[in-house]
């Protein structure tokens, strides 16, 4: 065993050789010249031709001086971000470890850093979570709070950090939010902007229910910080109690008419699949592809604005008023996303009306109601190369035959009844599996109450298009995907590709209730000049229905389209009612989606499929 002199003498040696490398390379690391925000690159959107659709990311940054900013929104950052701004070293040792210990496990980098930190990752290097940038980020940190006053390092991060709304900066944060200029905040309104430097996409209130929730929060905890950080009186605190709403978001004008919706569909796919931020596609330099065709689009655009000029008539008729429709066409053969209509337009109404949750299915969800009765029913069950279903199929024991409830009937002729006994009788959850398995999300499905059978759920248009092709597919359902293939200086940063069918029924329950919805299409949509009769497979709310909502969905092999209509007012939670919507004869606004859907497939020659995947027509 080595003495103690000889282990003290090696750890000191071992000490003072770190030290002195770690001084070596604090002394060669220089610090560069900015960024230049002019030689951002834009991210740019392509039709699934391959021609350019749209290309976003021009940088929205104007810069001002720290005393332009209200002391109250630098301290409302500082106790957000940074609380021991001015008293540290520009470094959290602490920070950088666990940084690292989570890129070595492959996981979350974000979290730990100091204000200078960030700063100097915004302003001299990249956004790339590795070890090496996080090394260099460390020392360069460390040279500039040596180096920098701690008022110029604050400044340069109020103007270089990421807010959202495709804005740069404190001041276009504050015109983006609020509409004016940063010298106008007021303290309740910097708290706010403080809260969505964690992340725009969690925490801009506009943009879901769980994001206001979340940004209430936090604003509410960044008030008490300042407080407890000696920033802000309690008797200041007390004076703000009601949370600053900012405006609506303004997409740019080059997202006008329906492309701001097709790139808002796209960029949450990629988010969800890649893990690609909103601030990183903001930052440049993407090709994304995707499956959006653009004949398609524009059918579907001129479909809506016939109907709507034809059947329509606010200025006449109030019941008219505040009417929205929201559309999505998918292919059955892949899954793909070929045309959403989101609204009027991208750059005035900014909700999405295609794939936003919170219009009820009524009698659409009907059919998912019907399968799994039939689930229930068949002996046995079915397997498949995609694997077993989510949904037991299980022999179950003699009793009468589910048909007895005539759902085949009671579902063209739109009643209600027997889907709420159905439902009862084999469970809701049996219901909301089969329909979470055929593509509906799961924070869509409603509460399982009696009701849940007519459904209550609020599934999107794009969803709703989505899980209908499992009746098209013999049970097979397809995720809906809108992106392709991402790339990135010309290299492939993620080829996507088509999602793996999955088995979300068996193909004896799907052919069952396809026969359902082929006399439903039959009874509805006359035939277009020259195309066949009417979609294969269909479905609609009807005159019993009573929920403020009018839905049709029409699909064929070509393609699964929905089309859903309701009446929404600005700053009114609730939909208002579809009673009187079209005129008396329209049946609470449900004749007219039908005709959206007839002028589009009109409109739309059927396409070659796919050599590889099998159709499967009736």
């Amino acid at each position: 065993m080595p003495s103690w002199k000889l282990t003290s003498g090696l750890f000191l040696l071992s000490a003072g050789a770190l030290t002195g490398l770690l001084a070596a390379v604090y002394v060669q690391v220089q610090i560069p010249d900015p960024h230049d925000s002019a030689r951002r690159q834009a991210t740019v959107y392509y039709w699934a031709d391959g021609s350019r659709m749209v290309s976003v990311g021009d940088v929205n940054r104007q810069d001002v001086k720290l005393s332009q900013v209200p002391d109250s929104v630098q301290g409302a950052v500082i106790a957000a971000e940074n609380a021991d701004f001015y008293k540290d070293s520009g470094v959290s040792v602490t920070g950088i470890g666990r940084a690292a210990v989570n890129i070595v496990k492959g996981e979350e980098t974000q979290g730990g850093s100091t204000i200078t930190q960030q700063y100097v990752k915004n302003t001299y290097l990249s956004q790339d979570q590795t070890v090496q940038r996080k090394i260099k980020e460390l020392f360069l940190s460390l040279k500039v709070s040596n180096q920098r006053p701690k008022s110029e390092i604050l400044e340069g991060y109020l103007n270089t950090s990421w807010f959202g709304r495709d804005a740069y900066g404190i001041q276009a944060a504050s015109y983006a939010y609020y509409g004016i200029p940063a010298k106008d905040l007021n303290p309740s309104q910097g708290a706010l902007l403080a809260a969505v430097l964690k992340g725009a996409e969690t925490f801009d209130p506009s943009l879901s229910a769980d994001n206001h929730q979340r940004a209430k929060d936090r604003w509410s905890w960044i008030l008490d910080r300042q407080v407890d950080t000696g920033s802000m009186s309690a008797e200041e605190r007390a004076k703000y109690t009601e949370f600053p709403e900012p405006k609506p978001p303004v997409k740019p004008t080059s997202q006008a008419g329906q492309i701001g919706y097709l790139v808002d569909v796209a960029n949450k796919y990629l988010k969800s699949r890649t893990g690609i931020t909103g601030k990183e596609l903001a930052s440049g330099g993407y090709s994304v592809h995707t499956t959006f065709e653009k004949d398609k689009v524009l059918a579907l655009t001129k479909a809506v604005e016939q109907v709507r000029a034809e059947r329509l008539d606010p200025k006449k008729r109030s019941d008219d008023e505040f009417v929205q429709v929201g559309a999505a066409s998918i292919r059955p053969a892949d899954g793909a996303v070929v045309a959403v209509y989101g609204g009027s337009d991208a750059i005035e109404h900014f909700t999405n009306n295609a794939d936003t949750s919170g219009v009820p299915a009524a009698s659409a969800f009907k059919p998912f109601v019907y399968a799994a009765a039939l689930e229930e029913e068949l002996d046995g069950g079915e397997r498949s190369a995609e694997g077993a279903s989510p949904v037991p199929l299980k022999p179950t024991p003699a009793r009468a035959p589910m048909a007895s409830l005539n759902l085949h009937s009671a579902l063209v002729a739109s009643e209600h009844t027997p889907f709420v006994e159905t439902g009862k009788k084999i469970g809701l959850n049996k219901v909301k599996e089969i329909a979470v398995a055929s593509g509906l999300r799961a924070e869509s499905m409603a509460k399982l109450e009696p009701t849940f059978s007519i459904g209550t759920s609020t599934p999107s248009a794009v969803r709703l298009a989505g899980a209908y092709t499992t009746f098209v597919n013999q049970g097979r359902a397809t995720e809906p995907y809108s992106v392709s293939r991402v790339e990135r200086g010309g290299v492939t940063v993620n080829d996507l590709g088509r999602p793996k069918p999955r088995r979300a029924m068996s193909s004896q329950a799907a052919s069952i209730v396809g026969a359902a919805l082929r006399e439903v299409s039959g009874s509805i949509v006359g035939p277009p000049d020259g195309r066949p009769a009417a979609p294969s497979w269909a479905a609609k709310t009807g005159p019993n229905d009573r929920m403020n909502s009018a839905w049709f969905i029409g699909a064929t092999p070509d393609l699964s389209t929905s089309v859903a209509m309701f009446r929404t007012k600005p700053d009114v939670p609730q939909l208002l009612p579809m009673q009187g919507v079209g005129g008396p004869d329209s049946e609470r606004g449900s004749a007219l989606p039908p005709l959206i859907w007839k002028a589009y497939n009109a409109a739309v020659p059927p396409q070659p499929h796919p050599a590889d995947t099998p159709q499967h027509r009736p």
